[in-house]
């Protein structure tokens, strides 16, 4: 069994050790293993490979398949994922909902933002360590059926996002000159646009992300700009603003919207630096991917925050009848055609938010199981595409509420998972720990794989933990109601982490008592 190397120079004396006893030599080609597999299907898979389309879908990849061109886009792949017309309306929730004065909100989002971009930075520096997707990782600590488990809610997180994204984006589109071109139509065109990278894989999303916030963070830029113009209100909120206890509940409950916008991206953080080698510094992984997600979320988020401040009755009625795509069309009006050129722009941004919703949405597909990796990665691409286009026809006259109500759930599961995957990690698997390590050549064998108990009812603590702290349009938990005011305070993310972090080291060192995996 060889020592791959669990981390840069400073970290090897007490991070975990990473082991992988399969061969090199020896590895087969995933393209060849599908082209075998699919028989009479086998030639046009060929040829779909042979143009570019990826093959590997959740297998491990192989140390002399690893290569370092895409390190910094730990760094500009988030950056562009995050500084897109999709981020703005979060912002403007601190007081579409919850009243927020300015200056309340830009510190809701930095602080909330700070933890959030903190797990999520942690997940992505196992991406290079162990060579696995981020669900496949959880087998390590949930086992077979917990990683499956998580599979499942990052199919619906995913979908989730790809759904407030393509809205979002055929609203923007459909603002430009109303009339001509229908919502469901703009709708479409983002998914199809999302579709493409996706579709020939890794590579190409790795290219298209590394450029595509260029262009739109001048536009935000403009934005600040024209916004000044037009008037930010930093009182403008401040008569309706709670106070005392109420006030805190709205902190509470916005952060956790906050928290969610960063933790979203978790379940996803090592799809993305995988084939980076594995001796890669895990502390530029951590910090690059920080600040690609903490920077640009929070510049954005404020920005949508500070538009809401604007007084001027003609952009309170065009939030009012367009939502935040009527709001950005209503700031850009000034500058005429130029504007409606980059207000085009900015509806096509979100196509950077949602390729990594479409990319491993399907890879999360795929980890479901056996049968489920079978089945190439670019299909369940295309599922995703198909599901979450007719779900953003279906839905696309409810944007802030969908909006709202996922980022709130979203932050609950989110926080439980990272809790779960950061505990392995740094009691179970650290060099002189129970295990010693990972074993990366059992991430497909169940029965060499933690038997999933212990991650299993960690998690189910988790949601009690949200259940009793959630404070939602729908239900709010005890402890939800006596931390708030008239309508509670949402910690459901807290408790979730909290309660999981409190009962998984004691259930999983029962299981490795009991079973010694």
């Amino acid at each position: 069994m060889s020592t791959l190397g669990s981390d840069v120079s400073d970290d090897k004396e007490k991070g975990p050790v990473f082991h992988d006893s399969t061969v090199p030599a020896a590895e087969v080609a995933p393209e060849d293993v599908l082209v075998k597999r699919y028989g009479r299907l086998g030639p046009l898979l060929s040829k779909l490979f042979a143009s570019g389309v990826e093959a590997r879908g959740v297998e491990r990849v192989p140390e002399d398949q690893r290569e370092t061109k895409n390190m910094w886009n730990n760094l500009l792949m988030w950056w562009s994922v995050n500084t897109v017309l999709t981020t703005i309306p979060i912002g403007t929730l601190a007081q579409e909902f919850y009243f927020l004065s300015l200056p309340h909100a830009i510190a809701t989002i930095l602080c909330f933002g700070a933890l959030g971009g903190i797990a999520t930075a942690f997940i992505s520096t196992l991406g290079p360590k162990t060579g696995l997707r981020t669900m496949i990782i959880t087998r390590f600590s949930s086992g077979y059926v917990g990683g499956t488990i998580y599979s499942i809610l990052n199919i619906l997180t995913q979908l989730g996002f790809s759904v407030t994204a393509v809205i979002l984006g055929g609203q923007t589109l459909a603002s430009i000159n109303p009339g001509t071109l229908p919502l469901v139509v703009g709708i479409i065109i983002i998914g199809l646009l999302s579709l493409i990278p996706c579709f020939v894989g890794y590579n190409y999303v790795h290219y298209y992300e590394r450029y595509a916030w260029i262009v739109i963070f001048i536009i935000i830029m403009f934005l600040w700009g024209l916004g000044g113009h037009a008037g930010f209100d930093v009182n403008a909120q401040k008569p309706l603003e709670d106070t005392g206890r109420a006030l805190s509940a709205d902190v509470l409950s916005f952060g956790g919207i906050v928290f969610g916008s960063f933790t979203g991206w978790a379940p996803v953080a090592a799809d993305y630096n995988c084939r980076l080698p594995a001796n890669t510094s895990s502390t530029k992984i951590f910090l690059l991917t920080f600040f690609g997600l903490w920077i640009p979320i929070c510049f954005v988020e404020i920005l949508g925050a500070a538009l809401m401040t604007i007084t001027n009755p003609a952009y309170v009625q065009a939030y009012a009848d367009g939502s935040t795509g009527g709001l950005v069309a209503k700031v850009l009006s000034p500058w005429g055609g130029f504007g409606k050129f980059l207000l085009v722009l900015l509806g096509l941004s979100v196509v950077a938010n949602n390729i990594p919703n479409t990319y491993s949405a399907g890879l999360a597909m795929q980890s479901i199981g056996r049968p489920f990796a079978m089945v190439p990665r670019f299909f369940w691409t295309f599922l995703a595409f198909v599901i979450y286009t007719v779900a953003g026809v279906a839905g696309r006259e409810h944007f802030s509420e969908i909006l709202s109500n996922f980022l709130s759930i979203l932050s609950y599961w989110t926080a439980f998972f990272i809790v779960i995957v950061a505990e392995e990690h740094f009691i179970f698997r650290r060099k002189g720990g129970p295990l010693g390590g990972y074993n990366l050549d059992e991430w497909d064998s169940p029965s060499r794989l933690p038997l999933g108990a212990a991650g299993v009812l960690a998690g189910c603590f988790g949601v009690a933990g949200a259940v009793v702290g959630m404070s939602e349009v729908w239900y709010t938990g005890p402890l939800g109601k006596m931390a708030g005011a008239e309508f509670g305070a949402d910690l459901g993310f807290e408790l979730a982490a909290a309660f999981a972090a409190v009962t998984y080291p004691l259930l999983r060192w029962l299981e490795i008592r009991l079973t010694g995996r």
